[in-house]
């Protein structure tokens, strides 16, 4: 009982906590580039090489997700954005889930004690830098893309060190809390393995 109050206050005191991201100047070409990449419009969709293997990728996540979040035209809507932002980010789709379970638990409202907001708890400072003043970060789409776009911009300093990237993302560089917890989510809940069937 005592191990699952310590794990339970451990999960308690690292979710929604990306709001400990530090505000550091950008280069101009960094800075250039983040913001084209946020100021994409085209609409969400999932990338996969086929689109039996993409509805198979939906159908997967969907029924683990369903528990979390009920409305299945949401949740549909939720996945495929997930996918699209993280893929053209070069991200794992199935690590972004587990930041998210870390950071916001599934909650579109999720609001930390310094401000980070959404389900991938982006600073507000971020919309300043590479926004525009009109971006809702409670906006499904514009949270993960801010929040995909931030991601690989960290791993992208730290060199491809995913680890040390999702340091940098909650604001904990250096200690290893954060990124097991987001890894660990990741392997247990969201590890996903095409279908052979799929000829994939």
């Amino acid at each position: 009982m005592k191990y699952w109050l310590t794990i339970l206050l451990l999960l308690t005191s690292l979710t929604a906590q990306a709001g400990n991201q530090r505000e550091e100047p950008l280069s101009n070409s960094v800075k250039a580039q983040m913001q084209k990449s946020i100021s994409d419009s085209a609409a969400p969709r999932l990338v996969f090489a086929t689109e039996s293997e993409g509805l198979h990728w939906l159908s997967e996540m969907s029924k683990r997700l369903q528990k979390r979040m009920p409305d299945k035209q949401m949740r549909e809507d939720f996945l495929r954005t997930v996918h699209y932002e993280a893929s053209r980010a070069g991200l794992d789709p199935q690590m972004v889930l587990g930041l998210i379970q870390v950071e916001s638990g599934f909650k579109k409202y999720a609001v930390s004690s310094v401000g980070a907001r959404g389900f991938m708890q982006v600073m507000p400072f971020w919309v300043r830098t590479i926004g525009t003043p009109d971006h809702n970060l409670f906006h499904l789409r514009l949270n993960l893309r801010y929040g995909c776009t931030i991601l690989r911009h960290y791993i992208d300093i730290e060199k491809g060190d995913l680890y040390r990237a999702l340091g940098r993302y909650n604001g904990s560089l250096g200690k290893p809390q954060y990124p097991n917890l987001v890894l660990g989510a990741w392997r247990k809940h969201w590890h996903y393995e095409p279908s052979p069937t799929l000829g994939i």
